[in-house]
């Protein structure tokens, strides 16, 4: 079996030594999570399955869509002899949703959260040369608070709601790393002073050793910098770039410069070295603009979703990872919104590489209780954790332009402060606490709770282009477009005090020619979009020109979010078939969307 998805996992932060451990491993399904009580630990497992594939995707070998409350993966694996004086690290791309692993029968990382990154040493367990049997259980209960982004958690998909993932979703790999190491830098650009501040963490600080970074671009090294690494926790240093070296990254020239990690220890030798990239770009606000490198960037972004017809949540190859960018740039947007997922870290390596702008998400969806006094919502504060671990693994990406930690979350305000209104605050708190150098979206749409959040948005999905476009009309008396709770009106968001503003979803026009050929023909069919679906082709055109001119005619709103890239299952509101195949005249719609925005004042 040809190994998928073999590419390195982690293109921001690369050594030379690393093992994919992508391919057939043994699972089975622990469908009462008891299996640590029948010995399942211990034991083979009855079935293959294809990692990183979860067990609800065809491309996984299992296609069992139920309800999986516990999941188990066995692999043995030799670490290469010629890692000999190093220590083998495990790392998991994602796991959904809860994930336990022992290694030789040695219980070494419990990790909660289904899309981030956690690692396990193996020093002591399993050294270089010897096998190591990995066991991972994975629980994805069906009841309570849980942060699923778009996962259904009834038996069928409806509305815009999918398919599950539990267990593996991402790539798994060991590493070799040095007993004393690197860990993973936070590079800041600095656009103002032309040069890059680096926070290289070690694991630690020995007497007479140092880190260095060396930067690169096409015409070789830019400029180098030696800092002692036994004084500081996370040894900082500045690159400075010459003026005549100065190119800035932005969606016409997406220049990324190489980084060389090194870690030296009193002798002078190189004992870690690791490969990086960075872009110089800059993110500002001014009044109600977001300024990208001082100047005024119309965002046309698409709500992005991630998801494959056989491999749901997982791209089915970094071809398909790519092709989405490259899709979503040929319609004619320069970004996206990550909707309701943290993508895969090569998605973003890619738009680095492409200038793609993206806001980053957290999939929070999942935090609906039972309506106790208007306090339905109540996220958990492991919401928390999870985020500040996407923000941590994606800091450096020049790409991610703002962070949203919240979506559509729907509650009214009252007289008491709710579990959501903690939650809300302190995820917006950590992520400004983690990064000073993007700005920071509450919530998007619906309830935003923190006044002084840094952007304010809404979601419209009103079909009429006349009445959408006097409906975002208000904002050039300070009063835009808000929504509202339920059917009385009542306010679910703090006032808009001036920020930044756009209208992060709104189109999501409804069309797929079969469905309303056999509707018309009075078959049944569980095609789903927002609003009337468009009588035919033409009239979405017509539709889709008059939603994006009522935008790109706002002198101050920034940007716009359109819903959405490609259909997803039943969702057929997208720009392109849920196959990625065309749908429409994309370069039709990317006439529509690439003429100058008012906002586009230099």
């Amino acid at each position: 079996m040809t190994q998928p998805r073999p590419e390195h996992p982690r293109p921001q932060f690369v050594r030379p030594e690393w093992l994919n451990l992508n391919g057939a491993w043994q699972f089975e399904i622990d469908q009462a999570d008891t299996g640590l009580e029948r010995g399942v630990r211990d034991r083979e497992l009855q079935q293959r399955i294809v990692v990183p594939f979860a067990p609800e995707s065809k491309l996984s070998g299992i296609e069992n869509v139920d309800f999986l409350e516990a999941v188990w993966y066995r692999t043995t694996v030799t670490i290469p002899a010629d890692w000999a004086g190093k220590d083998a690290v495990l790392h998991f791309q994602a796991v959904d949703q809860d994930a336990t692993v022992w290694v030789n029968g040695v219980e070494l990382v419990r990790h909660r959260g289904g899309f981030t990154p956690f690692s396990a040493n193996l020093r002591g367990v399993a050294r270089p040369g010897e096998e190591a049997l990995i066991v991972v259980r994975a629980r994805d209960t069906r009841q309570g608070v849980q942060a699923r982004g778009k996962q259904t958690s009834t038996y069928f998909n409806h509305g815009c709601l999918y398919t599950r993932t539990t267990g593996i979703w991402q790539t798994v790999w060991l590493e070799a790393v040095p007993t004393t190491h690197l860990g993973r830098p936070r590079i800041t650009p600095d656009v103002a002073g032309s040069s890059f501040h680096l926070e290289v963490p070690v694991s630690a600080n020995k007497p007479g050793w140092k880190v260095r970074a060396i930067l690169k671009d096409a015409d070789g090294e830019v400029a180098s910098r030696e800092v002692r690494a036994d004084l500081d926790l996370a040894p900082r240093l500045t690159l400075q770039v010459p003026a005549d070296r100065v190119r800035l990254w932005d969606t016409a020239d997406p220049h990324l410069y190489d980084v060389r990690l090194e870690l030296i220890d009193a002798d002078g030798n190189v004992v870690d070295r690791a490969d990086s990239y960075a872009g110089l770009r800059s993110v500002s606000i001014n009044g109600q603009a977001i300024l990208i490198n001082g100047k005024h960037v119309y965002q046309r972004l698409v709500l992005d979703q991630g998801y494959w017809p056989e491999s749901l949540m997982t791209a089915p190859s970094e071809e398909a990872l790519l092709a989405d960018i490259e899709l979503s740039l040929a319609a004619g947007f320069n970004g996206a919104r990550l909707h309701q997922k943290v993508f895969e870290e090569r998605f973003l390596y890619h738009a680095d590489r492409l200038g793609y702008l993206v806001w980053g998400e957290f999939g929070d969806w999942g935090s609906g209780v039972a309506d106790t006094g208007h306090d339905n919502q109540q996220p958990a504060a492991n919401f928390v954790t999870q985020w500040l671990e996407a923000v941590e693994r994606d800091y450096s990406h020049p790409s991610i332009i703002g962070w949203c930690p919240l979506n559509e979350t729907h509650q009214l305000l009252h007289d008491r402060i709710t579990q959501l209104d903690d939650v809300t605050r302190a995820m917006f708190l950590a992520t400004k606490a983690a990064d000073t150098t993007r700005p920071v979206l509450d919530a998007s749409g619906y309830s935003h709770r923190v006044p002084e959040t840094d952007v304010w948005d809404s979601h419209n999905y009103e079909q009429d282009p006349e009445k959408f476009a006097e409906q975002m009309a208000g904002l050039a008396y300070g009063k835009p477009y808000a929504n509202v709770g339920g059917h009385d009106g009542k306010p679910i968001s703090q006032p808009y005090a001036g920020q930044p503003y756009f209208c992060s979803e709104f189109g999501g026009i409804w069309w797929n020619a079969e469905a309303a050929a056999a509707g018309a023909a009075g078959n049944t069919n569980e095609s789903w979009g927002y609003g009337q679906r468009v009588a035919d082709e033409e009239a979405f055109y017509v539709r889709f020109a008059g939603l994006v001119d009522a935008l790109l005619d706002n002198p101050l709103m920034f940007g716009y979010c359109y819903t959405q890239l490609t259909d997803v299952f039943q969702e057929e509101n997208g720009i392109y078939r849920f196959d990625r195949s065309s749908k429409f005249d994309v370069p039709r719609i990317k006439a529509v969307q690439t003429r100058p925005a008012a906002y586009e004042k230099d």
